[in-house]
């Protein structure tokens, strides 16, 4: 399916469905995703933490959190885009640490992969339970038109410390070999994308790279093209320009490795309302949310083509307060709470989407 969206100068465009895409910060209720589908929102982006799904050694894997996300998109006719992430307790001492420096870590991550994909993907496990002709005796909604997922996001923010540690594009190129493998072993059409790479982390060393130097370096494995279909980018920034620079710096990147079929995927962009970019650089105010918003979906849609640029996820869906992150209690286009209460920011998404502001 294709949606006609508004660009720049006001003239129609042609967009997949899933282009518009949120990571959202809690699970989805059926009143979030008929407010998703009537702002022509055709994506979700959410994680899929390796240490909740298998939080002991023999303990097998507890898909519930995962499957009420997929299933309450697959019923919105919601797209699927998980990543990958988590070291378990079991395994090391941090969930940053990459599973890749003892046999028996790479033989626990492939086989969770695969069973990831076994479960989700075409012809899965969860599809079957779903099936209209079993589902009331599994005791689960029957889902009539299964979506499963093809495309796989490995990892999150690779390059910045928060999420791995040490930050290593080798290492992480040998995570990627191993996932890759596993993915398509089970299903050979599917889609890899690379960790999203936070745009530009204030450190350096081993607890952070800014993404094009990132990806450089990434493309130095040999054979590395192979092993993924898209780039991935977080680009957090003051202001639109930035966001451009960091954008266009990736793809460069990308062509001068002579990869240009890679696909781009933004898998995290977003402001927050809150007044306080002196504390914050990411909050800029009620109205400056909107604003910057506005002029990042615009760019974005008008190179779409040049940046083989498939979807966009905007962080986040609904305000949620009291988070670790310092800027994430305001990055939603609704306010907090159970009620749906709309930002400027919402109504400037769906006046580019093409959608409505209400279902």
């Amino acid at each position: 399916m294709i949606l006609p969206a508004a660009t720049a100068g006001g003239r129609a465009g042609v967009l997949p469905k899933d282009f518009f895409g949120i990571v959202p910060q809690t699970l989805l209720t059926e009143k979030d995703v008929q407010y998703m589908s009537a702002g022509h929102i055709g994506a979700i982006r959410v994680p899929v933490q390796w240490f909740s799904v298998q939080p002991t050694a023999k303990g097998g894997y507890e898909w519930a959190g995962l499957d009420q996300a997929v299933e309450i998109a697959a019923r919105a006719n919601l797209t699927v885009l998980p990543f990958l992430y988590g070291t378990p307790g079991w395994l090391a001492h941090d969930p940053t640490k990459m599973p890749i420096d003892s046999g028996r870590a790479r033989k626990a991550w492939v086989a969770f992969v695969k069973a990831a994909v076994k479960r989700y993907g075409p012809g899965g496990e969860f599809w079957a339970e779903h099936a209209p002709a079993v589902a009331g005796i599994n005791y689960v909604p029957a889902i009539s038109k299964p979506l499963p997922i093809r495309t796989w996001q490995v990892w999150n923010e690779a390059n910045f410390f928060y999420f791995a540690y040490p930050v290593s594009p080798p290492r992480y190129a040998r995570l990627l070999k191993l996932t890759h493998g596993a993915i398509k072993g089970v299903d050979p059409g599917a889609k890899v994308v690379l960790s999203g790479l936070f745009g530009d982390p204030d450190e350096r060393g081993k607890r952070g790279m800014a993404a094009a130097d990132f990806l450089k370096a990434l493309y130095r494995t040999p054979g590395i093209k192979a092993d993924f279909d898209a780039v991935a980018l977080h680009p957090y920034a003051f202001h639109v320009d930035v966001l451009e620079e960091l954008v266009e710096g990736v793809r460069e990147v990308v062509l001068e490795n002579h990869d240009p079929g890679a696909g781009l995927y933004i898998t995290e962009m977003g402001w927050g309302s809150q007044n306080d970019p002196n504390q914050v650089a990411f909050e800029q105010g009620i109205q400056g949310q909107a604003r910057e918003l506005r002029g990042a979906y615009r760019y974005l849609i008008d190179n779409r083509s040049s940046l083989n640029l498939k979807g966009t996820y905007w962080y986040s869906w609904k305000d949620v307060p009291g988070t670790a992150c310092n800027f994430c209690d305001s990055v939603g286009l609704f306010r907090a709470g159970k009620g749906f209460k709309p930002k400027p920011a919402w109504h400037a998404l769906v006046g580019l989407s093409g959608g409505r502001a209400r279902p």
